[in-house]
């Protein structure tokens, strides 16, 4: 491909993946700060601060597998064209701004995972798929929530005995600060996993483009780029699915959201050291669920939680069928 006429649509699809990044944090930043906003530790300003500077954060605290496994291990980078990246981006924004304008607290990661899916697919069909990176991530769409689940009902179980002769004044103290450093994690790991998606689409499109001299490898101004396009959008906020993870799952205190930020940070944190693009939205609500299943089955809204999974199982198909439709729109031109 000639690069030199390929740059207008390079510059213009660079800048369509970075607005899905901002869109991506608008859209989760619910996972961060729901927790510490429902039990007003930090006010929503504050909440939403802290979480985008985490999201920054990743830069130095997160490697980049997240990012090679997007941009090589979903789709074969040698048969990804423009047009697939269209397609991807249209496929995955389209279902985020569905499921942000319901507020459901729906998965970006595997939103832009299907629209690639059904980008590539449409555009070189089902041998395009690289089966090892695509398994491994629907698999984790149904082993975050459940990981985080138990993980934070053993934590709930565990800290309830660990603290049973404190009084309830000085444990309420310790906790808002175990709260707080958790969400902190959370939002780091947060920025680290998703905004390496962006970091993989753009560089198979820098690859596909011939502007990497036929070397697959993460340019350091995209990392910083997509870093910070997350953090913006985070920074943007995302209210309607903060109120659904912090209000409508269960009911959430000091305690809990404490659980439920450390098991959630240590779903995604193990998924990014795998190269999983993992969602980190699953991640965390299976882990809100499971703090309130620790007390009792009935402290959980299980109608709203089915709502939320039912979105989990449509995502994929969803987005990729909005993303083949958008790639099969370019060929008109």
């Amino acid at each position: 491909m000639d690069t030199t006429l390929a740059m207008p649509l390079l510059i213009g699809l660079i800048a369509l993946a970075l607005a899905f990044d901002f869109l991506n944090g608008l859209h989760d930043a619910a996972n961060a700060i729901a927790t510490v906003v429902a039990t007003r530790l930090l006010s929503p300003f504050n909440a939403v601060l802290f979480a985008a500077v985490g999201n920054f954060a990743a830069y130095w605290f997160v490697g980049l597998h997240v990012a090679e496994t997007v941009g090589k291990g979903i789709v074969d980078k040698d048969i990804v064209t423009p047009a697939v990246v269209f397609g991807a981006l249209i496929g995955a924004m389209f279902w985020n701004v569905v499921t942000w304008l319901k507020g459901i607290p729906s998965s970006s990661s595997h939103a832009l995972i299907g629209g690639l899916l059904g980008a590539g697919i449409t555009h070189a069909s089902f041998g395009a798929v690289e089966s090892e990176g695509t398994i491994k991530t629907i698999v984790a769409i149904f082993l975050s929530p459940m990981i985080g689940f138990f993980l934070a009902m053993s934590l709930m179980l565990l800290t309830s005995w660990l603290f049973r002769g404190m009084g309830p004044r000085p444990a309420n103290s310790t906790f808002k600060v175990l709260h707080l450093v958790s969400s902190g994690a959370y939002a780091i790991s947060h920025g680290g996993n998703d905004a390496q998606k962006t970091m993989g689409i753009i560089t198979v499109l820098l690859y596909s483009t011939g502007h990497l001299q036929g070397e697959f490898h993460v340019p350091g101004w995209v990392v910083l780029s997509c870093y910070a396009a997350i953090a913006l959008g985070t920074l943007s906020g995302g209210w309607k699915i903060i109120k659904t993870m912090g209000n409508k799952l269960t009911k959430l205190n000091h305690h809990s959201g404490f659980c439920a930020s450390t098991a959630g940070s240590v779903v995604v944190f193990g998924a990014s050291a795998m190269g999983i693009p993992i969602s980190t939205t699953h991640a965390i609500t299976g882990s809100v669920v499971g703090t309130g299943a620790a007390r009792r089955a009935s402290a959980v809204r299980w109608s709203v939680a089915s709502r939320v999974i039912v979105a989990w199982f449509i995502t994929i198909p969803a987005s990729g069928i909005v993303g083949a439709l958008a790639y099969l729109l370019t060929r008109l031109f």
